[in-house]
C-alpha cells in the first residue's frame, strides 16, 4: 500500500520523544512534515535530523511541524534526541503500521539478502490533511532545503 500526492494522509498515533504523543488528529488544520528514517544515531539519519533541526526556526515561523519516524523504541529515540538537541518529536513506529500505511516499509537488499526496512522518505501534509508532496529514496544532502522550498510553494 502506498499513498500518492492528493490522497488524504493515513491516520496515525505514536509515542514520541519528550513524553509527547503525535497523531494525525492532533495536527488537523496545520501543515506538517512526516519523515521516515531507518535508524537513530546512524550517520545519514543524524545528518538528516540535524538538517531539519537547523530548519526548525523557519518552519516554526510558518507554522509547520516536523516529525521524524523510525521503528526504534523510545529509549533509543530519547537518547538520539538528547545527543543532538533535537527539539522536534521523534516518533516510534515499532510495529511499522504507520510506515506501511505511507508505503515507507519496503523490501530492501544488501549483499544479496533481501529484508524489510524503512525507506528514507518524506511526506508533506497540507493543512487540509492531504498529501501535498512526497520524496522517496531521499538523499540526505540538500533534502531539508528541498522540503522548505515545497512548503513555501504551498503558500
Amino acid at each position: 500500500m502506498s499513498v500518492a500526492v492528493g490522497d488524504a494522509a493515513p491516520g496515525f498515533e505514536m509515542p514520541a520523544t519528550g513524553g509527547r504523543q503525535v497523531s494525525l488528529a492532533g495536527l488537523r488544520g496545520k501543515p506538517f512534515v512526516l519523515y521516515f528514517y531507518p535508524k537513530a544515531d546512524t550517520p545519514g539519519c543524524t545528518k538528516e535530523a540535524c538538517a531539519f533541526q537547523e530548519a526548525l526556526p523557519q518552519l516554526g515561523a510558518i507554522g509547520v511541524t516536523v516529525i521524524g519516524v523510525s521503528k526504534d523504541k523510545m529509549p533509543a529515540l530519547e537518547k538520539f534526541a538528547a545527543k543532538y538537541n533535537l527539539a522536534f518529536p521523534l516518533a516510534s513506529d515499532a510495529a511499522t503500521g504507520v510506515a506501511e500505511a505511507y508505503g515507507a516499509w519496503v523490501e530492501k537488499s544488501m549483499y544479496g539478502k533481501t529484508y524489510m526496512g524503512l525507506d528514507r522518505s518524506t511526506f508533506l501534509i497540507d493543512k487540509a490533511g492531504k498529501v501535498a508532496n512526497i520524496w522517496r529514496k531521499v538523499k540526505v544532502e540538500g533534502h531539508a532545503a528541498a522540503v522548505m522550498a515545497a512548503i513555501r510553494a504551498l503558500g
